[in-house]
């Protein structure tokens, strides 16, 4: 089927052979090197744009000082109103001409004219590429590409190119344009011929294959007029009008004509519009003045006018409406004028002064608005413009005439011209070192002086007129272009100086205004030609790839710009021999004969010469160019394709142009910057002329088409290419020839094995690396532009513009806004591409066309607009639809395991909106099922894997093939991160598959109590949910099992994922963002297996952290459970239990201080809306867990809490009788200020004491016993008469001190002889309360089963005692009582 995509122009390339074969699998595109490549085409193509001026600009700031035949015009020159800046050489090497061919007038033709004799006209006609030769009324067209000129009449309406007017002798014949609507549509193009009494009009058209003007054919069209006068000076308009003067009156005519006769108006009529309209019908006795004639016409359609030239002056008009024109301006004493810009200059003279010719300057050429030039008979150049001309910098390609014309500059002919034939005598000097000439005899050159020059011809800058020989037989033709070593700014050094003779001063000035702005120079030389000129005419390129869409062009006269991407300029003289062709020598054309003599004369003196005149860049430019071969290198003939042929220098020309590509091209340097107040300097490569080469013959190649819109609204609405299939076709010939010459010589952009050393600098290092660098992403985008035009022709040859209807709306919006650049370098362009392929395939798809046969010549014609991933996926597409037809369940599952195959390997640019559709399209074919899956009576073995599931996550694996997203993913995804990107493209291909998981459950919720469905389309919705869930766990992506268990957590599956205990669980529970809920998972599922120390770490970490809002209650509860999970630790057999203990005992403590915590809120939390400072702090309590010291700083002190403060020294174990002491002496002191009754005090310190007793005994640091003691028997001794003995060792004992030690504490005081002890009252007191301390010990003792039973220190109490009644004093009876009868219960029992 490859048949199918044969008609397109496409440029196949070149045979590269083995070596330099492209891959069948493209690169992905780099999208960034295409874009940063795509600057550097852009700027060389903005450079062209200013470094060679316009015309306008040299014209007006021409200040040259000039010396010719003694007339200093200095004054002049610098008010920039005359110049004669000029380069004439002594010898041809820089001829700006050279003659190309010489075509003879046919033999038959000179046979017919010796037959008879008569009147003879000629001229020439290079639209049409014809001359055509009256003999009185007979009319021929010369066809002088082919040589073709029939002598003998044909039949007509058949092709012909003769003609015979039996009336008439022909005078003039003239090529106008048609109005349109008046004849068919074959009809191009109009002939208007004249004779002394008539005119008449024929039609032309061309027909048949091959060259486009091959065929002429001649309409008759009936349309004739008489005349009274002569005409002469026929000029047609682009809107099909035709004017011309008379040869007797010099009046202006037109010749009207319409389709059918009216009363107004007769359907070919000659109206005068130098007469009004009722003077048009009177006889004239008064003749125009011989100033007053029109002598010459020319038209300007690029302004919408035309001028009338006189004798001196010139008028300007412009079209108004039908049978009307209208009368702009007309400039006067065009004599004087010049005169007086150039006064004293022999040329202006009255008697050597005569206005020959006008020569229209095109918009594109003098953008500061030169419109035209005169040309006089000596060569002088009256160039005239608006009057605000010198300052005016805006478009003038404005099709309205508005600002008045005047003369603005003089240009003086070159005088001292080099005579043609001793200018071929002489030979290029030769230089020694440091370009000083050497003394050789050179033959002195003869001048030649010009008089009068017949007729001349301009295009582009370009100027050649004809001037008679000095004997007979030939003509001179003087040969003048723009200098652009002279006028432009293009890196030229060291200009070599103009080799002088003794007799002639060579002719070469590069002064400037003060404005720094160049001025006009041109070449100029004279050319001989065989014979008398008759007519002058140049070609209008027959291709040219040269114009710049969008944007800013080069000037008209920057030939280096377009020399490679149009044929050389081609100027026409026809004489009475024949025609001559002369042919622009461009500067490429310079280079290649300076390379010519290189390697013939082994002489490098010429192209050091041109490297300096033109730079570096320029010449590695034009060097790249010869070295790789272009279309435009050699001109072409007229018969040459549309797309031109490739030509290439000699073999030992190329290898020259190649070496000195080199050679010349230098290497890149290492600027460095400094930027004050920064540490570290800044440096920037200095590129290479080969990389500068490189980049600017590369821009000039698709200048043409960068900025080119893509397509251009076409026929009933559809688009069409904006830019000429022939100019694609072009561009992409040249384009591949410098791809082959890149391929075969990489050495050209490396240094040399001696620069590569280890000895080079750092800095040539650095500079190397970016030349490469830079020149690496040039290449590409050669590359990647070579495929883009293949791809483009492809789609026309499709019909891009029915493609482009197909697409969505969205794409034609971007396509009609995409430039070739876009297309090229921006993901839009990748965009619309693949949409365009996309319709493209689906079309050959639609006609049966295989995909391998279309993905087979996609590739080799543009593979990266096509991938093979491309054609997988439609493919992949195909076989879905095909598993949707299929009845067969086992053919149905082969088609969905292809298709899966395919779009998983072509996953790589499977859009996300695509990839949902094919998710879906597996979710209704409930494509994920088992290995196994059962249908009636049959076993369907399937290989396959879940279409629903895996493809998505495949597809996420191929959007960060690099883990670049999983790098950021595992940094926890900080802001601004580029490389988020990344994982939120493997986001979106998670929520598919999640999405599928969703979709298989609720199809098996709705399947639940209903009959079983036809498996063999539907399947156990229960099954294809289970292997889902079994595909989705068994993926190795870590993100995707982090998104998939937040999703189950999500639906209260937690319990079901902790007894699934998936490979990625516990590191999903540990990374960020963390969570109370995943702490509880985690926990849970050390838990279940058995690592209760790491639950017990969680645990703790949970109770401790701040970032969650969790109640105090709550961090006390994952304490305790933290403590259970330690103590189940098991005991390590290496011996690192030591750590757990150690955690264990510092949970334990916490969890006591967190009780502490507990306490102080619930005591606090009444006064919580008290203050709004109360109540943050007391908040806080809620938030976080505190230390003790905070708990005790923070809270017990501030607010005065007594027992928290006992709490806390009981807690901590802190002993410090500086701060418990206090604390006990607060306790009692506001008791004793509560009341006055000492009896209710006794009960209040009862009843404060005791349970504070309880709590904290026997912690010294919150009880401190013997303290205690003391301050309540200080009490009992303030109150004697009122507390009875024994209240105090009684409070303590009910406190839970053992009676043992509040015994110690009361026999210490009774011997301690420390006040108040040393008083004997109080020390009886004492004796009192232990008598009632030992009664109760005894009578405890006593009980049954009594523990103190045990205690009981008989013997020492018997001791004492005695000790006791021996020092009680008398008065105390029944203390004594008490004691003796404490005696004989001792005796009694023990």
């Amino acid at each position: 089927m490859a048949s199918a995509f044969a008609p397109s122009l496409s440029y196949g390339g070149l045979n590269l052979g083995k070596g330099t074969a492209r891959p069948a699998q493209p690169d992905p595109v780099d999208l960034l090197a295409l874009q940063n490549a795509g600057r550097v085409v852009q700027e060389r193509i903005t450079k062209d744009t200013t470094i060679i001026p316009d015309l306008g600009d040299t014209l007006a700031s021409c200040a040259a000082m000039f010396y010719c035949s003694g007339y200093s015009l200095t004054e002049l020159a610098a008010s920039g109103q005359v110049s004669a800046s000029y380069t004439v050489y002594p010898n041809d090497y820089r001829a700006p001409f050279q003659k190309r061919k010489f075509v003879g007038i046919p033999e038959d033709l000179f046979e017919h004219f010796n037959a008879v004799s008569g009147v003879s006209h000629v001229g020439l006609m290079p639209e049409i590429e014809r001359a055509w030769i009256s003999y009185d009324h007979k009319l021929f067209f010369w066809d002088y590409v082919d040589g073709f000129a029939p002598i003998s009449p044909k039949v007509l309406n058949e092709t012909s190119s003769f003609w015979e007017e039996r009336e008439y002798v022909i005078a003039d014949v003239r090529l106008v344009k048609p109005k349109k609507g008046m004849f068919i549509d074959a009809i191009t193009n109009l002939f208007v011929v004249t004779t002394p009494l008539s005119i008449f009009l024929l039609g032309l058209s061309f027909e048949g294959r091959g060259r486009a003007f091959r065929d002429l054919k001649l309409y008759a069209t009936d349309l004739k007029v008489n005349t009274d006068v002569e005409m002469i000076s026929v000029i047609g308009t682009e809107d099909g009008r035709i004017f011309m003067c008379g040869v007797q009156d010099g009046c202006l005519y037109e010749l009207h004509y319409q389709e059918n006769e009216s009363w107004f108006g007769k359907r070919i009529q000659i109206i005068n519009h130098s007469v009004s309209r009722v003077q048009s019908l009177l006889p004239r006795f008064t003749p125009l003045s011989t100033e007053e004639k029109i002598i010459l016409l020319a038209v300007d359609n690029g302004r919408n006018c035309f001028y009338a030239m006189t004798a001196d002056s010139v008028s300007i008009y412009k079209t108004n409406g039908e049978k009307s024109v209208q009368h702009m301006q007309t400039v006067t004493n065009l004599f004087k004028s010049a005169q007086d810009k150039a006064a004293g200059h022999p040329a202006l003279t009255r008697d050597k002064f005569e206005l020959r010719s006008l020569h229209v300057v095109d918009p594109v050429e003098s953008r500061v608005g030169i419109q035209f030039f005169i040309m006089s008979n000596n060569g002088v150049r009256l160039y005239f413009g608006p009057q605000s001309m010198p300052n005016y910098y805006g478009p003038s390609s404005s099709t309205n005439y508005t600002r008045p014309i005047q003369l603005l500059h003089v240009r003086l002919p070159p005088a001292n011209l080099i005579h043609p034939d001793t200018l071929r005598q002489q030979v290029r000097p030769t230089l020694s070192l440091y370009g000083v000439p050497q003394s050789q005899a050179q033959p002195v050159p003869r001048p030649f002086h010009t008089v009068e020059f017949l007729c001349s011809n301009y295009y582009r800058g370009m100027t050649v007129a004809s001037h008679p020989g000095d004997r007979d037989g030939n003509d001179y033709i003087l040969c003048m272009s723009p200098d652009l070593t002279r006028i432009g700014s293009i890196g030229q050094v060291n200009l070599p100086l103009q080799p002088s003779s003794q007799l002639i001063q060579p002719e070469s000035y590069r002064n400037a205004l003060g404005d720094g702005r160049p001025t006009l120079t041109e070449y100029a030389a004279l050319t001989s030609i065989a014979g008398t000129t008759w007519a002058t005419g140049h070609f209008l390129p027959s291709m040219s790839a040269v114009a710049t869409p969008n944007g800013p062009a080069p000037s008209a006269l920057n030939e280096l710009a377009t020399q490679f991407g149009e044929a050389p300029c081609q100027f026409m003289l026809f004489t009475n021999s024949g025609i001559s062709f002369l042919v622009k020598r461009r500067a490429v054309d310079f280079l290649r004969a300076d390379l010519e003599e290189l390697q013939t004369q082994g002489t490098i003196q010429p192209l050091i010469e041109f490297r300096d005149s033109f730079g570096r860049d320029q010449t590695c430019c034009m060097l790249l160019g010869l070295a790789c071969g272009n279309t435009f290198l050699d001109f072409q003939d007229e018969t040459m394709s549309k797309t031109g042929n490739i030509s290439t220098p000699r073999p030992d020309i190329t290898a020259v142009a190649k070496q000195a590509f080199y050679d010349l091209g230098e290497r890149p340097t290492w600027a460095e910057r400094v930027t004050y107040g920064a540490a570290d300097s800044q440096g920037v490569a200095v590129f290479s002329g080969r990389r500068e080469g490189l980049a600017l013959y590369f821009s000039r190649l698709i200048r043409p088409l960068w900025k080119a819109k893509l397509t251009q609204p076409g026929i009933a609405g559809r688009q069409k290419l904006s830019v000429a299939e022939n100019v694609i076709v072009t561009i992409q010939k040249n384009l591949f020839l410098l791809r082959d010459f890149l391929d075969k010589n990489p050495h050209l952009f490396h240094s040399s094995p001696s620069e590569s050393s280890n000895r080079v600098p750092v800095a040539e290092q650095e500079a190397w690396r970016a030349e490469q660098n830079s020149v690496s992403e040039i290449i590409s985008l050669l590359s990647r532009t070579i495929e883009a035009l293949s791809f483009i022709l492809l789609l026309n040859d499709y019909m891009l513009g029915d493609i482009i209807i197909q697409c969505d709306p969205e794409i034609q919006k971007l396509i009609a806004a995409q430039t070739f650049e876009t297309l090229i370098t921006s993901q839009d362009g990748m965009t619309i591409s693949r949409a365009l392929v996309n319709v493209i395939i689906d079309q050959q798809i639609g006609q049966q066309i295989s995909v391998d046969t279309i993905s087979e010549i996609l590739q080799h014609r543009c593979g990266s607009f096509c991938s093979t991933d491309d054609v997988m996926l439609y493919k992949a597409k195909e076989n879905v639809r095909k598993a949707v037809e299929s009845k067969n369940p086992l053919e149905r599952q082969n088609w969905l395991a292809e298709s899966l195959r395919l779009f998983a390997k072509g996953a790589r640019i499977l859009e996300f909106e695509k990839l949902r559709e094919i998710c879906g399209d597996y979710q209704q074919l409930d494509y994920a099922r088992g290995t196994m899956v059962q249908v009636p009576s049959l076993i369907l073995s399937s290989s396959c894997t879940s279409g629903a599931v895996e493809l998505p996550l495949t597809c996420a694996q191929i959007s960060d093939p690099d883990n670049i997203g999983l790098e950021a993913w595992h940094a926890g995804l900080p802001a601004g991160d580029p490389r988020t990107t990344f994982i939120q493209k493997r986001l979106r291909c998670y929520d598919l598959v999640l999405d599928s998981l969703t979709v298989f459950e609720n199809k098996c919720s709705t399947n639940k109590g209903a009959e079983r469905q036809d498996v063999l389309h539907q399947g156990d919705p229960e099954a294809v949910r289970s292997h889902a869930y079994e595909l989705a766990f068994a993926s190795e992506d870590e993100v995707f099992h982090s998104t998939l268990y937040d999703w189950l957590i999500n639906r209260g599956l937690a319990d079901d994922l902790l007894e699934m205990c998936p490979t990625f669980l516990e590191a999903h529970l540990k990374r960020e963002p963390i969570t109370v809920q995943k702490f509880q998972l985690l926990w849970q599922f050390y838990v279940k297996n058995k690592q209760s120390l790491r639950a017990a770490e969680v645990l703790a970490t949970l109770a401790e952290s701040t970032q969650f809002d969790l109640e105090l209650s709550a961090r006390l509860e994952y304490l305790t459970l933290a403590v259970g999970n330690a103590k189940s630790h098991p005991i390590s057999a290496t011996g690192h239990h030591e750590t757990a203990i150690a955690f264990l005992t510092d949970l334990e403590e916490k969890v006591d201080v967190a009780q502490v915590q507990l306490e102080i809120y619930n005591v606090l939390l009444p006064h919580i809306d008290d203050a709004p400072e109360v109540g943050a702090r007391i908040n806080m309590l809620s938030k976080q867990l505190f230390t003790m010291t905070d708990l005790y700083t923070q809270y017990a002190i501030p607010f005065d809490l007594v027992d928290i403060k006992l709490l806390c020294l009981h807690i901590s174990e802190h002993r410090d009788e500086s701060i418990i002491r206090p604390i006990w002496n607060q306790i009692f002191d506001e008791i004793l200020q509560e009341e006055v009754d000492p009896a209710a005090t006794a009960d209040l310190i009862l009843g404060r004491v005791v349970p504070l007793g309880k709590r904290f005994y026997p912690s010294e640091s919150a009880f401190p016993l013997r303290f205690i003691a003391t301050l309540l028997v200080r009490f009992t001794l303030a109150n004697k008469n009122v507390v009875a003995f024994g209240w105090a060792p009684q409070i303590l004992i009910e406190c839970g001190v053992p009676y043992t030690d509040v015994w110690d504490v009361f026999h210490e005081m009774y011997e301690s002889q420390v006040p108040p002890f040393n008083d004997q009252a109080n020390v009886q007191a004492i004796s009192s309360d232990i008598a009632v301390l030992l009664s109760d010990w005894l009578k405890e003792a006593s009980r049954p089963q009594s523990s103190a039973r045990n205690e009981f220190p008989v013997g020492r109490i018997d001791r004492s005692i005695d000790q006791y009644l021996r020092e009680l004093e008398t008065g105390r009876a029944e203390t004594q009582s008490l004691y003796e009868s404490i005696k004989r219960d001792l005796r009694r029992h023990w």
